[in-house]
């Protein structure tokens, strides 16, 4: 891999020469050398694995992404061509594991068919006859072949709700000093968690997160009669509709014009209609066939930020840009 020899040898004495043994009930047996893995926990064990898996689907014909121990392949299959191509990656994937005697966990390898149309083809990893499934939780979100999100939602709205109960049953102090904090810590992040990814699809689910927000504000003292709006404001909130428009908009602004420069330009294009009055970086407003689409960032967020004056998408950096999206929307809840 072109390493600095200095390098490998630093690596190769921090791993050869380890010994351990086990405790039973108090007696120990003898020590062993360990002669394969990292040790877990350690600054290098990430590093290593990711050198390990380097050539890991180098020799696939469609998308593969890698996140630690987790593989995903991906690729259109409207023909049995294109099935033979898939099913031809997961066969590379397969002589890999066995190459570097690092398997996979079959039983928890599956496909899942997205599309109305969809063949529903099947597929192997190996000897092993893939399951198909509707839905699969990938870091954390819930995701359905539907691609409607509203599992996510519910599966969000009811954590939330949860530690909300707890909060209610738990705290006896209903002072705001006391549970906006808590709730903002505790709370509200399950209500965004890659939000920007599982953005609520239909109204019904929108009223569903904000419903949390509702709830909570209504157990702080003095506020239980107030309209939502005027507790929001009381309080220093803003309704999680508008937070999200607002991570939308630092999101574009890192495929636009920051640390993720490269995957906006596959993501977004930008308008040739550019005149004075626009901001500069007018982007495209992609067409879509499905109704769903319309809610996918790349489609959503667009109109916003175009409508976004020059001073503010100007921002020369990051948190610049953070100052003025924040005084601009500063009006709306």
């Amino acid at each position: 891999m072109g390493m600095n020899t200095k390098v490998v040898s630093w690596i190769r004495n921090w791993l050869k020469g380890r010994l351990q043994r086990v405790v039973l009930k108090g007696e120990l047996s003898g020590w062993k050398e360990v002669t394969s893995g990292v040790p877990q926990g350690s600054v290098l064990g990430p590093i290593l694995f990711n050198l390990f898996i380097t050539d890991l689907g180098t020799k696939s014909g469609n998308v593969l992404i890698k996140f630690a121990d987790d593989t995903k392949l991906g690729g259109i299959a409207n023909t049995e061509k294109d099935r033979d191509t898939i099913q031809e990656d997961l066969n590379h994937l397969i002589n890999w594991s066995n190459r570097n005697r690092m398997k996979y966990n079959s039983e928890k390898c599956k496909v899942m068919h997205l599309g109305i149309n969809n063949k529903n083809f099947g597929y192997t990893l190996g000897e092993h006859q893939l399951e198909a499934t509707e839905e699969e939780k990938d870091l954390g979100v819930l995701v359905d072949s539907r691609m409607t999100m509203s599992r996510q939602c519910d599966t969000a709205v009811k954590k939330a709700n949860a530690i909300l109960g707890c909060i209610r049953r738990g705290i006896s102090c209903k002072d705001k000093e006391v549970l906006v904090p808590l709730y903002k810590a505790l709370v509200r992040p399950h209500l965004e968690y890659c939000v920007q990814f599982w953005c609520p699809m239909f109204k019904k689910d929108e009223f569903k997160l904000e419903q949390v927000q509702r709830r909570a504000t209504r157990m702080i003292r003095g506020m239980e009669k107030l309209p939502y709006e005027r507790r929001l404001k009381e309080l220093g909130l803003f309704s999680l509709a508008k937070r999200r428009l607002r991570g939308d908009m630092l999101t574009l602004y890192k495929y636009i014009r920051g640390v993720n420069v490269r995957e906006g330009e596959e993501l977004f294009k930008f308008s040739t209609n550019v005149g004075t009055r626009t901001n500069g970086y007018k982007l495209d407003i992609r067409k879509f066939r499905l109704e769903i689409r319309r809610r996918f960032l790349t489609i959503r967020g667009v109109k916003f930020w175009n409508s976004l004056p020059r001073e503010v998408v100007g921002a020369e950096d990051f948190p610049g840009f953070k100052t003025k999206l924040d005084k601009y929307m500063e009006g709306m809840l």
